[in-house]
């Protein structure tokens, strides 16, 4: 129910932005950069609200927090464009809120089940992808207010859901440890997803120009290109983790390196648009083993206490990283050629990928993961 709206408003906001409000393209970069830039430096804060807070309860009110603001850009029009900038703001610290609390709560569960941050990623995804087809579909019938409104509406009812968990299902320690070593503790790892979330915003914003100006793709058309793999991803996290336990994490995570590379050598050369959606899929399995087993790492690496502040710094890591990856994708775009881009974010998903290996070593991380005892990873 929220991670669909915002998929899609990802995606949708930098047009409108342009369609509806005129804004030219330094001010639909600056309108992106501002939500990005208040999501980044407010995940600390919301890492110490979930470690000191009700987790749901700072969940739910992150989700409405972001409703608030998804709703305020149905408020902006071309006359009034500073609502926008405050939509954007506001999002910003909703989302923050929302994401920390929630995978803080799903690393508690994944105390004592080892499928949760798989199970996760499926939700995430599905929820992507239903909204992708549901909300392009309407857009021509409600227009972007309507769409702004409904995503709104849909994140209040995530809002609601995650309020009416059982708090017995979430009991967190209520006198956090401290937080000094933590960062460092982790800085494998987030070197590692800083290299490989480069990588995947590089890629996607490069795919989104290259359909629009080579094949002339409108907005719907280029969404569907996406969509196989979205669903990819939304199915396969499970069905993978079988496959991680099996094989163990850093030879998953280096057949992901390869399947990323590979991904992007190949789209420099793809002849059609419906062979860039079926090399997009490789994208997606690759996806489907690393997010999983980054999160469970950090849930791993710390006490239960400091959930929040560990997938703070694991959200901004993976924050900094896209930033990183979208500025390096349009440079190597403008100045070289498609060709070239593409190639260049094959290196460094090459790269992030054979990180991740030696940061599970460098950490010490369990190569096949187990479930969690409720005591597990409580120094911190």
């Amino acid at each position: 129910m929220t991670r669909g709206p915002a998929d899609l408003l990802d995606f949708v906001v930098p047009l409108w932005a342009g369609l509806a409000l005129g804004l030219d393209a330094t001010a639909i970069g600056l309108l992106v950069a501002l939500e990005l830039v208040v999501s980044c430096a407010a995940r600390p804060l919301a890492g110490w609200a979930a470690d000191r807070a009700d987790r749901r309860m700072v969940a739910a009110t992150g989700a409405m927090i972001y409703g608030l603001g998804v709703a305020g850009y149905a408020l902006a029009t071309d006359g009034v464009v500073a609502v926008a900038f405050a939509a954007a703001v506001v999002s910003g610290v909703g989302g923050s809120l929302l994401w920390v609390a929630l995978r803080a709560m799903v690393s508690e569960q994944y105390l004592s089940d080892e499928t949760a941050f798989a199970s996760l990623v499926s939700a995430e995804e599905t929820g992507a992808w239903i909204a992708f087809v549901a909300g392009l579909s309407a857009l021509g019938a409600v227009g972007y207010t309507g769409l702004f409104l409904l995503s709104a509406l849909a994140c209040l009812a995530g809002a609601v859901l995650v309020a009416l968990l059982p708090a017995e299902r979430f009991r967190q320690e209520r006198s956090p440890g401290p937080a000094r070593g933590l960062v460092r503790r982790l800085a494998p790892l987030l070197g590692a997803v800083v290299g490989s979330t480069a990588a995947e915003a590089g890629i996607g914003i490069v795919l989104l120009i290259h359909l629009q100006k080579h094949f002339g793709l409108g907005v719907i058309e280029a969404a569907w290109v996406f969509l196989p793999g979205a669903i990819a991803l939304a199915v396969l996290p499970k069905p993978l983790h079988v496959v991680v336990v099996r094989i163990g994490r850093r030879r998953a995570l280096l057949i992901a390196a390869g399947l990323s590379c590979a991904f992007a050598v190949g789209l420099a050369f793809a002849p059609t648009p419906t062979v860039i959606g079926i090399l997009w899929v490789l994208s997606a399995v690759a996806w489907a083993i690393v997010m999983p087993v980054e999160q469970a790492v950090v849930a791993e690496s710390t006490g239960r206490s400091r959930f929040g502040a560990a997938m703070g710094a694991y959200e901004a890591a993976a924050l900094a990283g896209g930033a990183v990856g979208t500025a390096l994708a349009g440079i190597a775009y403008e100045v070289g050629s498609w060709q070239i881009a593409c190639v260049v974010l094959a290196a460094i998903a090459l790269l992030g990928g054979l990180a991740a290996p030696w940061a599970l070593r460098a950490m010490d991380a369990a190569d096949r993961p187990a479930p969690m005892v409720a005591e597990a990873g409580e120094a911190s």
